[in-house]
């Protein structure tokens, strides 16, 4: 058989939303990511942005980017193992350390590539790494690249953990991993019974934190300040595409793990570093949020606001008290059918379909940001029950 049968096949979910003039993939951005946006030549609300404190657009953020791309160049041609280290990489791994309150950090240069570096290092042959069903797909692929046992727990079902856990051979080492916030339902990891059951059963622990940071946690430290259990979770991992407005990845951990994986890692070893410009405005982001911590204020605020608007409207959602706001819309061709509605009406949201979410659960997966307006919240959500309401999935 030709490998590219399937090729020509095509997908066929994709296919039939295109039949139907519902495919809701690949719009092309015209302007900046903002609460408002031009996408396709129309003026379009922007609710299905992970940009949670909305500093894409910050002129400081901006402006270090630019300078950085003057006085380093476009790129650094090679990993961080060779030619590729700047001094602005340490400083940025240096200052991200201080702020979580870890000995140190290693930056990659995506998120999804942290993930697959962090735990192929770690996990090794005889050794075990535990995960919740709904975990985000690199950890996935992470798991695979390892040489270790993956086993899965039921989503945020801490008895199926605790199950999972006593299959273990005492002699393993373990690794829990978990999502701090979810990713599409937008609730947040049980950290405090994730790790009592880790002490328990000698287990190390490491949160995903990339929709975490900057949403939860004292001036926005994430999922473990959230619950104050900094000292109990092992290893952060985190992105610098959302709250920080940037491209790359990081690992917070102490000194001696994150060394281990420095020298270890194959994603880590054999990518080229982050551009220069990219670790500058992260950089500079991550200063923007320690001078002001009201914008993770601001976008609890807003998400409150908008949540309750929603639920005013007799609008099904799954609660949270996160920036990500799932709507019920339950069937995967209506799901699609309503977000073309909605960005035709000037309102942009995700799809979240199988086997993102389970059969007849889809959802609507909007999200929010500091710098969303409550005129501009009011207007979306009029749109949003408008739309709903003609296709019967509110009062």
């Amino acid at each position: 058989m030709d490998l590219f049968a399937k090729c020509a096949q095509g997908h066929s979910l994709a296919n039939k939303a295109r039949e139907m003039n519902v495919y809701p993939y690949f719009h092309a951005l015209e302007s900046r990511q903002d609460v408002q946006v031009v996408m396709e030549g129309k003026r379009r609300i922007m609710l299905g942005s992970n940009n949670y404190l909305g500093l894409t657009t910050d002129p400081d953020v901006i402006q270090a980017g630019v300078d950085a791309l003057r006085r380093y160049g476009s790129g650094c041609s090679g990993s961080r193992f060779l030619n590729g280290t700047l001094l602005l990489h340490q400083q940025l791994e240096r200052e991200l350390a201080d702020f979580l309150g870890k000995e140190d950090v290693v930056t990659f240069s995506t998120g999804f590539q942290s993930n697959l570096g962090i735990i192929s290092a770690l996990v090794g042959r005889n050794d075990y790494v535990i995960c919740d069903r709904e975990n985000h797909a690199s950890i996935y692929d992470a798991c695979r690249l390892s040489y270790g046992t993956m086993l899965r727990f039921r989503h945020a079902d801490m008895q199926d953990l605790e199950r999972q856990l006593q299959k273990v051979p005492q002699t393993a080492g373990i690794l829990i991993v978990t999502d701090g916030v979810f990713s599409m339902g937008g609730d947040i990891a049980d950290l405090p019974e994730i790790t009592r059951l880790a002490k328990q059963y000698g287990a190390r622990v490491m949160v995903d934190d990339a929709h975490g940071l900057g949403v939860l946690g004292k001036g926005g430290r994430g999922t473990a300040s959230h619950f104050g259990l900094e000292k109990e979770v092992d290893i952060y991992m985190g992105t610098f595409s959302k709250s920080l407005a940037s491209l790359g990845g990081y690992m917070a951990a102490n000194a001696n793990v994150c060394d281990y994986v420095r020298h270890t890692s194959r994603p880590f070893i054999f990518s080229a570093s982050i551009t220069p410009s990219s670790c500058a405005t992260a950089l500079a982001a991550l200063h923007k949020l320690q001078a002001h911590p009201e914008l993770v204020d601001n976008l609890h605020k807003i998400s409150a606001y908008f949540r309750q608007k929603l639920l005013n409207y007799g609008i099904k959602i799954r609660i949270s008290e996160t920036p990500i706001v799932p709507i019920y819309t339950y069937e995967t061709m209506e799901t699609l059918s309503v977000t073309k509605q909605l960005y035709d009406e000037g309102v942009y949201v995700n799809s979240s379909l199988p086997p993102a979410t389970p059969e007849h659960e889809c959802l609507l997966r909007t999200s929010l940001m500091a710098t969303h307006t409550e005129p501009l919240i009011d207007e979306a959500s009029e749109i949003i029950y408008r739309v709903l309401k003609a296709n019967k999935l509110c009062e």
